[in-house]
């Protein structure tokens, strides 16, 4: 009898620890992704591109802005259809210009907003809001594209011997491109009453106190010189922008001295991975470590992940924190050569944090709307924007001394 209670006991005990070991396992699983904030610098409020491919105008006047909060100048909500309508008209005549070598979309360079506000100024976003000409408040560029790109294609890739002007000896299909985006976009605005002060754009722009020289991008490839200047082969740098070439470690230590020191950074990025899109409606986006023979999979932290295929991996990644993939200098290349990694998206990198498992990321500023568990931002991990990055652009203080040096920036 005591032996048969004895078992019965034992059986008992070890019936509970295995719900234990269940619930604690399921509590694992379940507990998703949780972010510590180390680092946040101010930015402006979530703005949403919806159906037009102008992140890059939308992440780049968000640069602009915190920068201006950074340097103490106040709020600021700038429009981005002002910039967009007259970086539209540019590409257009560059792509005829080329007869179609450059390519005319809705796409754009960080370098089209500095060149933008310098040559176009600036105007806040009440004189020029998105979708007021056919009755909404966000963009739909679909329509206006489908007729702008088919004005562009007749002309560049047309066989006319000479363009028709007009009596001020102006091209006729250039009138007709700016005429269009007039419609769908707005009217240029000249002048304007903001705070009480009558502005001209670039009266506006000049009160502000910016400088685009201030202002430099960086990339990392090994396809050119390192610690020189040279043209990033995407095809949205139509304005043949030129980035420093820094080697990969030397540029992900940019972007944490930026961060620590106050600086928000205009981040490009490939968002094709997996790791971006399983993860960043809920927050995340991360380079899962998939090679189970890599030098960080040792050690008794790691014996979980000890023996999983990389597919288990991946859809661990989906629900928790897993390792990370550090890439080398040689696989970011090859996954640049490779158009592995593509000129996709521009946001805007505005702090740091840490998950539960100690892996890094940087806090993103999206243009996407009120998306996602976050409301709009996300947690990049920082193993993936070392992969992923294509360039981005930072004050020159945001860049370390001796680095600086390096480029011969002053």
């Amino acid at each position: 009898m005591k032996k048969t209670l004895l078992l019965m006991a034992m059986a008992a005990l070890l019936c509970c620890n295995n719900v234990f070991a269940q619930d604690k396992e399921a509590t694992k699983e379940d507990e998703g992704y949780k972010f510590t904030v180390l680092k946040e610098n101010p930015i402006t409020s979530i703005k949403n591109q919806n159906r037009a491919g102008t992140c890059w105008c939308y992440s780049g006047l968000a640069f602009i802005e915190s920068e201006l909060l950074r340097m103490g100048k106040g709020e600021y909500d700038f429009s981005e259809m002002y910039i967009v309508s007259n970086t539209y008209n540019d590409r257009a005549k560059a792509a005829v210009r080329t007869h179609g070598d450059v390519s005319f979309s809705q796409g754009g360079s960080f370098y089209d907003v500095l060149y933008g506000m310098k040559h176009f100024g600036l105007v806040p976003e009440s004189e020029m809001r998105p979708g007021t000409a056919y009755g909404d408040t966000l963009s739909d560029h679909t329509e206006l594209s489908a007729i702008t790109d088919a004005i562009v294609k007749a002309i560049a890739e047309g066989d006319q011997k000479k363009l028709q002007t007009n009596s001020k000896n102006e091209p006729l299909w250039q009138k007709a491109v700016e005429a269009v985006h007039k419609i769908y976009l707005g009217e240029n605005p000249t002048t304007f009453t903001y705070n009480g002060i009558s502005y001209t754009p670039q009266s506006f722009y000049n009160s502000l106190g910016l400088n685009p020289d201030d202002y430099v991008s960086i990339t990392s490839y090994t396809h050119h010189p390192f610690y020189e200047k040279f043209v990033l082969e995407i095809q949205d740098n139509w304005r043949w922008a030129q980035c420093y070439n820094v080697p990969l470690d030397e540029m992900m230590e940019i972007f944490d001295y930026a961060v620590d020191h106050g600086y928000t950074v205009a981040w490009g990025s490939d968002v094709s991975e997996p790791g971006f899109r399983m993860g960043v409606k809920k927050g995340f986006c991360v380079l899962p470590e998939t090679n189970l023979q890599a030098e960080s999979m040792k050690g008794s932290d790691m014996a979980h992940w000890t023996g999983m295929s990389a597919k288990e991996i991946q859809d661990e990644a989906a629900k928790h924190p897993t390792p990370q993939r550090w890439v080398t200098q040689e696989e970011r290349q090859v996954a640049y050569d490779n158009w592995e990694t593509t000129d996709d998206h521009g946001m805007l990198i505005y702090g740091k944090a840490k998950d539960q498992m100690g892996n890094e990321y940087y806090m993103v500023k999206n243009s996407w709307g009120d998306y996602g568990d976050y409301h709009g931002m996300f947690y990049a991990s920082k193993a993936f924007v070392r992969y992923k990055t294509m360039n981005i652009v930072v004050h020159k203080d945001a860049i370390p001394k001796e680095i600086k040096k390096k480029l011969g920036i002053k």
